[in-house]
């Protein structure tokens, strides 16, 4: 019993941080304002990890490399805690190289995640509240994704179904990461 709620606890929390830290290297792809209150909230709950990294890593032009290493890191530490938690013991030597790449599984689930919810949550307020103060910042995010789709779908006048078509693919991306994180690691 404690166990499963130490797991549920963990993996709560571990996914929150690493989503943040996706976000974090999002925005700095998309070039997102970082003094929009929204980014500055990921900035903070993320700079204590990220800010030491970049003293050691600097970013590229598009690619937030400290962002994505301690997303990694968080990735490797979350998935050794859980192992630790179900087997009650530690990881032989395969298993702990093993786990360095279902780091950059869960990593990338995380990423899908990201994409699923900021797109489900743009398509709700949308409908419900179009103005909502949250809209342009989740327009900035979701805009590389969706305009690429709507491009491909056919002009159906009002209704816009390129949301619909990216939920599904990323629903179908978290499917087949799970089922490989899970082959590969256990976890």
């Amino acid at each position: 019993m404690f166990s499963d709620v130490l797991y549920f606890v963990l993996n709560v929390l571990f996914s929150l941080f690493g989503i943040a830290l996706i976000i974090r290297a999002w925005m700095y792809a998309i070039r997102l304002h970082p003094f929009n209150p929204y980014s500055q909230a990921v900035l903070r709950a993320t700079n204590w990890l990220v800010s030491p990294l970049r003293n050691l890593i600097k970013p590229s032009n598009r690619v937030d490399w400290p962002s994505l290493i301690a997303c990694w890191l968080t990735a490797l530490v979350y998935l050794l805690l859980m192992w630790l938690i179900l087997t009650s013991q530690l990881p032989s030597g395969e298993a702990l190289a093993r786990s360095l790449v279902a780091a950059v599984v869960t990593m990338t689930k995380w990423a899908f995640n990201v994409v699923l919810w900021v797109t489900l949550i743009q398509a709700i307020l949308s409908w419900v509240n179009p103005l909502a103060p949250i809209m342009p910042l989740l327009h900035t995010l979701t805009a590389p994704l969706l305009d690429p789709i709507r491009r491909l779908m056919p002009n159906l006048g009002g209704l816009d179904l390129s949301p619909l078509v990216l939920l599904v693919l990323a629903q179908i991306a978290i499917m087949v990461l799970q089922r490989f994180a899970f082959t590969l690691f256990g976890v």
